[in-house]
């Protein structure tokens, strides 16, 4: 049995990292702004002074050097957490990350395993504007060899962390600091949550929204603000970019006929465009109409905070588009 209490977001990732680098002492954090308590959001409040600057280290502004270093203990059999505290720079780590972390083992026969957490986090608005706003999530995901995770609730945070820690080969581990100060009930023991496996946070029978990190809990949002008008969604939090989880989405369209799809990220070459491709390959004989995205538009971001406001899609952007679409 676990024992379940309220917790923070930002602090069940903390948990995971403790529990995990108790266990086990081939874990550590690296990267920018680890020993401050604030840096990274409270993620790594304590660890320092329980774990010493050996296994959290703070380092210079080189997202290429750290990542490098990373990738390069964990193929010498350790197990490292990188931290990139705005996931706009980790653009910087491209080539250890791609080159190296995703191809190591493929390219060694399955011999050599290259168990390196690559944590990214997502800064948007508070007019931050385009270089301090992005969600590449969709960028990792198109890479063989990699897997990318995106939790949006406390409970997945801390078990997709450790199941990433755990993982033999690269995980790119991508949450949202706007999902920080969420508190949920988390279970105190270690356990996992399965990469590559979604949930249905709402069951319905309408029409399948599907969403990801802050996107599914705006889209649990928008289903209850439909369900007062009497319609009545099935929400899915995929939680996993890479693998997609396709036989949820295709159990669920073939229940309801619809499909409405809400990411954080871009519209072209999106999360968003691969789900509805999924939809169209798989499960095109259980459409009862076209399907429909809600993504950020195909622009930077801006900084104004009038233009944010137009610019990121919420609970009330989710459930305008979906009443549109069942009137037509």
């Amino acid at each position: 049995m676990y024992t379940n209490r309220k917790l923070r977001y930002s602090l069940a990732i903390n948990e995971a990292l403790h529990q995990m680098m108790e266990q086990d002492e081939s874990v550590f954090l690296i990267g920018q702004g680890v020993k401050s308590p604030w840096y990274v959001g409270n993620t790594a409040r304590g660890l320092l002074e329980r774990f010493g600057d050996k296994r959290v280290i703070d380092t210079p502004v080189s997202e290429n050097s750290i990542t490098g270093a990373a990738v390069g203990a964990a193929i010498a059999g350790m197990r490292p957490v990188v931290v990139h505290p705005r996931m706009d720079f980790m653009l910087y780590a491209m080539d250890p990350i791609i080159n190296e972390a995703a191809n190591w083992y493929y390219m060694n026969g399955g011999k050599i395993p290259v168990p390196v957490v690559v944590w990214g986090i997502i800064n948007r608005g508070g007019e931050q504007a385009a270089q301090h706003s992005q969600a590449l999530h969709a960028t990792f995901a198109h890479i063989p060899g990699l897997k990318v995770v995106m939790p949006s609730t406390p409970y997945d945070a801390k078990g997709l962390m450790i199941a990433a820690i755990e993982d033999e080969n690269p995980v790119i581990f991508i949450d949202d600091r706007w999902l920080y100060g969420i508190e949920d009930d988390v279970p105190e023991e270690v356990y996992r949550v399965e990469i590559g496996k979604g949930i249905v946070r709402r069951k319905g029978s309408d029409l399948t929204l599907v969403a990801i990190s802050y996107m599914a809990r705006e889209a649990m949002e928008a289903a209850e603000k439909l369900a007062a008008e009497n319609i009545d969604p099935e929400v899915i939090d995929l939680r996993s970019a890479k693998p997609i989880d396709k036989q949820i989405i295709l159990e669920s369209l073939k229940k309801t006929g619809r499909l409405v799809i809400a990411d954080g990220g871009w519209k072209t070459c999106g999360l968003a465009a691969e789900v509805a491709a999924i939809a169209m390959e798989d499960g095109y004989e259980h459409l009862k109409g076209p399907l429909k995205r809600i993504t950020l538009p195909d622009a930077p971001a801006p900084a104004s905070s009038v233009l944010e406001k137009e610019y990121y899609p919420d609970a009330d952007t989710i459930a305008g588009l979906i009443r549109q679409y069942l009137m037509r």
